[in-house]
Formats: structure tokens, C-alpha cells, sequence
């Protein structure tokens, strides 16, 4: 097998996206009729071509996807895709490739973080680390990681250094770093903000900066939240978030609520609607006049989401990242599934949990000869007008400096979605909570 993999990875090397797609299918002679091909499209921003059989489960695009990539701490990554109605999925590995994907040939995959870690000195892998460090970048100047300015300094400075290496005030000026992007909102002024603090980090390596780089993402408030708009009964708009901890709540941008992971007794999904049944404790005033059978209550939401496909895909989520992050081993979750939840599919996680992949892969990567890869070049842009007319104003008289025309900067990225935390405050669900006032009456 790993043979197999060596020809197919030597046959399809990964290329650059803008390169035209035609130019590789000279190269590349797919036999249609028994073999599939997968464009994936990596965090590095570069295209990976796999051939599997098309009687092939997508376990084998994710091995050699893994294998091209070097990549040992596979877990906390999959392979997504979109189907006529614009929702995204994740390719099951354990199904066939071609009952998944309605779109193709050639079938389009992106490479991307599926579980985030809320410690990312759990990640064993320099590698690894820089998986993570490129799709928060994208997250970030995405609009689904929210991000404030003055974060957004502190990161973009590590993000220079990892690529720049240390400051050069003989290259490296506000001109220079406006072709970069860091942020959805950034400007002239964030761009000389970014140059100072780039000053200060002289002397990291790359690993270093990578390093820093995550240690301050993993605060942000939406780090890693898987969010999902859902609809509720009263015609409101309302986004569910899942997290290591459980499921966020939003009314707006605003936290409403944390149902707890252990407080869920039920989940399910009919159509296009999800349920929840949510455990709440007594008030303790009162819960030693209770007797066994009412010292809890139980809370009922109801939701509506666009599409059949949607709640499914809501749902298989919510299993997922409660298998991964709450669980020790797979095998707890038959014993689990009677306690936690009630589902009505048979549908199971099949990947291996946070506990798992951390405290059993330490010793055998320890051992792993340390992996060499390439750090490609982020995108770069036109400069920014203002910077170019500020170094010529500034230039000394006896120099004729040589500016080449600038571009208009573009405007910032319209944040059309929140992605996705760990590190939540812990909001207990009690009588008071606000989700259960603005909510829970419409779904009694």
C-alpha cells in the first residue's frame, strides 16, 4: 500500500492554485470509468490531484491526502465538500466516495481543521501546529473567527515573523506589509501597528512564532465554535455553536446560553427540524424537599434549519464533536449512548478521541524523525496608495526614489460567517438563564 501511495504521490505533485487546471489534466490520464479524480484543496493554499478506484472508500483520499502532507496527528482534520444546496459536509472515510459527493467529477475537497484542540501544546507535530496556524489565518480574515484590532496586531506580527524571518528596516517599511492580509477590517493605521509590534519579535523561529500565534488565538471567544443558523418557533434567527464543552446559544452576536454536553438528554432531528431535551437543576433552596424523580427539570427547544440536509448534517456535528472531545475511548460511546442521548439514527463517530490522539500517539511520535516541510508564501496585494505618497513625502531632497505605481487597496472581506471555540465561559443553565426565558416557552 504505502508503495501504491510513493507512485501516486510522485505522479500527482501538488501545484499551485493558480496554475490552470488544464495544463495538470494533460499531464494527468484518468480512466473515467473506473477511476475517480479529487481535486483537495490545501491550507497552503496549493491544489493535491488523488485517483482512487471509483469503487473506493474515502478512507484512501485521506490516506494519501495525509501521506503527501507528511501528516502523522491526522484527527483533528477532514476533508470537506458542498453539494447543490450549499451545505457543507464532511466525507465520511468509512463510505464510498462516490455515494457522498454529488458534485463531480472531479470531485472538490478542502483540507481543513475539523476538531480545534483548546490546548495547542497538545499538538506533538511543528507540522501539525502549522496546519492549525494557516486555517486560523483564514478564519480570522474570513469573518468566522471574530477578532478584534488589537489582537489582530499581535497575530499578524507573528504571522510576519514566521514568514519574514526577523524585521529589516531596510525592506520592511508600511508599504511592504499592506500587500499582506491579516484581518477583515484592516487598514492604514493597523498596518503601522502591525510594523511596530513585527519589530519585537526579533529573533523566533518560525516554530516560535507559530507557537505564539496559537497560544493567543485559542482566547479568542469563537476559537474553534462550530456555528450553525437554526430557526426558532418564534420566527427569530438563532445560531448554535459546538464546542468541546457543549452547544453555544446565540441570539445576534449576542451569548444566550451553554447547554452542557452532560445536561443533554436527547438528540434528535426529523426532517428538518433538531431537538433538544436539556436537564436543568433545581434551585438548591429547594432541591432538599425534592424527591429523586423532580430534582431536575427538564427543558424541550425545538429548531428549524433550511434543508433536511442541514439538520442531518447539524446533527452529525453535534455527535461527533461530543464523541471526540468528552469521551476517553470509541468504546464509551455504547455504553454512553443509552445515558447522553437518545438518537434516532445509527449513525456513529468512527474516528478516534481527543484522549486518543493525545495520550497515545505521544510515545510512537517522540520517536518519529522530525519531519521537514515547506512554508510557502501567504498571498500578496497591491500596496496601499497612502504608504507609497508617506515614503515619498518623507524620502530625504538628494534622493530620487523609484516607486513603482501603486494598486488601490481592496476592500476589506465581507464577514459573511462565524466560524467556530473552546474556550467558553461556563454558563450554567438554570432557572434565571436567559435562553431558557427566551426560548423554552415556544417549545413546551
Amino acid at each position: 500500500m504505502s508503495s501504491l501511495f510513493r507512485s501516486l504521490s510522485s505522479r500527482f505533485r501538488r501545484s499551485p492554485r493558480e496554475h490552470s487546471d488544464s495544463r495538470q489534466a494533460e499531464k494527468i490520464r484518468v480512466d473515467t470509468r473506473r477511476q475517480a479524480n479529487c481535486k483537495v484543496l490545501l491550507l497552503d493554499g496549493t491544489d493535491l490531484n488523488v485517483i482512487v478506484p471509483k469503487s473506493a472508500l474515502a478512507s484512501e483520499v485521506y490516506d494519501q491526502v495525509f501521506y503527501s502532507l507528511d501528516l502523522e496527528e491526522r484527527d483533528y482534520f477532514g476533508l470537506q465538500f458542498t453539494d447543490h444546496y450549499h451545505v457543507h459536509h464532511w466525507l465520511d472515510p468509512m463510505k464510498k466516495l462516490v455515494k457522498q459527493v454529488p458534485i463531480g467529477p472531479p470531485y472538490t475537497f478542502r483540507f481543513r481543521v475539523k476538531f480545534y484542540t483548546s490546548e495547542p501544546s497538545n499538538l506533538k507535530e511543528e507540522l501539525t501546529r502549522y496546519q492549525f496556524f494557516l486555517q486560523i489565518k483564514q478564519d480570522i480574515l474570513s469573518g468566522r473567527l471574530p477578532c478584534s484590532k488589537e489582537v489582530g496586531v499581535e497575530l499578524a506580527a507573528y504571522a510576519l515573523q514566521s514568514e519574514l524571518g526577523d524585521y529589516n528596516p531596510s525592506e520592511h517599511n508600511a508599504l511592504f506589509i499592506s500587500q499582506f492580509r491579516f484581518h477583515p477590517e484592516q487598514d492604514a493605521q493597523m498596518e503601522i501597528d502591525v510594523l511596530e509590534r513585527f519589530k519585537l519579535c526579533r529573533g523566533q523561529t518560525p516554530a516560535q512564532s507559530e507557537a505564539n500565534y496559537l497560544s493567543r488565538a485559542k482566547w479568542l471567544e469563537l476559537y474553534g465554535v462550530d456555528m450553525h443558523t437554526v430557526e426558532g418557533k418564534d420566527g427569530n434567527q438563532y445560531s448554535l455553536g459546538l464546542t468541546p464543552s457543549g452547544m453555544l446559544v446565540f441570539d445576534g452576536t449576542e451569548k444566550i446560553g451553554l447547554f452542557f454536553w452532560e445536561k443533554i438528554q436527547k438528540l434528535d432531528f426529523k426532517n428538518r427540524k433538531i431537538t433538544l431535551v436539556v436537564e436543568e437543576d433545581a434551585d438548591q433552596s429547594v432541591a432538599f424537599f425534592c424527591t429523586l424523580e423532580n430534582i431536575f427539570q427538564l427543558h424541550t427547544f425545538v429548531f428549524n434549519l433550511a434543508s433536511h440536509k442541514a439538520c442531518k448534517h447539524l446533527w452529525k456535528c453535534a455527535i461527533e464533536h461530543h464523541t471526540f472531545f468528552r469521551l476517553k475511548t470509541r468504546s464509551s460511546v455504547k455504553h454512553s449512548r443509552s445515558q447522553l442521548f437518545r438518537l434516532g439514527s445509527t449513525f456513529k463517530y468512527r474516528g478516534r478521541t481527543e484522549y486518543e490522539a493525545v495520550h497515545k500517539d505521544g510515545a510512537r511520535l517522540s520517536r518519529r524523525t522530525t519531519s521537514t516541510f515547506e512554508r510557502r508564501p501567504s498571498q500578496r496585494f497591491g500596496p496601499r496608495q497612502s504608504h507609497a505618497v508617506v515614503n515619498v513625502l518623507t524620502e530625504p531632497e538628494n534622493t530620487s526614489p523609484t516607486i513603482e505605481k501603486p494598486v488601490e487597496f481592496s476592500e476589506p472581506v465581507e464577514v459573511t460567517s462565524v466560524h467556530l471555540a473552546s474556550k467558553i465561559p461556563k454558563y450554567v443553565l438554570t432557572s434565571s438563564c436567559k435562553v431558557c426565558y427566551r426560548l423554552s416557552s415556544h417549545y413546551y
